[in-house]
């Protein structure tokens, strides 16, 4: 079913694929050149207030464990943070279809 779905959607994936590939331009590039900051990161820091600590995330603010902070490190880790993202909200689509299909 899964596989049908997929095939069938070709073009709606290529289109997901292209605007993974682009997305570190717009959120490394773009924001460097703008200076655009996280509003909450910012309203966090005019606050004097730091991370608690309890739970950072599957990929915090983008990065992949072992690859270097600079350009292409963050943009290797904009397509893998959203890779994830998709691979998640598919998963949860694909698997919300299979209980519809079944009830």
């Amino acid at each position: 079913m899964a596989v049908e779905l997929l095939t069938r959607h070709k073009k709606a994936l290529l289109a997901i694929a292209v605007l993974l590939v682009v997305s570190p331009l717009f959120g490394v590039v773009g924001a460097e050149l703008v200076g655009y900051h996280e509003p909450l990161d910012v309203a966090a820091e005019r606050l004097g207030l730091e991370e608690a600590g309890l739970w950072s995330g599957i990929l915090p603010d983008y990065t992949v464990p072992g690859l270097p902070e600079d350009w292409a490190g963050l943009s290797v880790g904009y397509i893998i943070s959203g890779l994830v993202g998709v691979a998640i909200i598919l998963a949860i689509g694909l698997a919300s279809l299979a209980l519809v299909r079944k009830g």
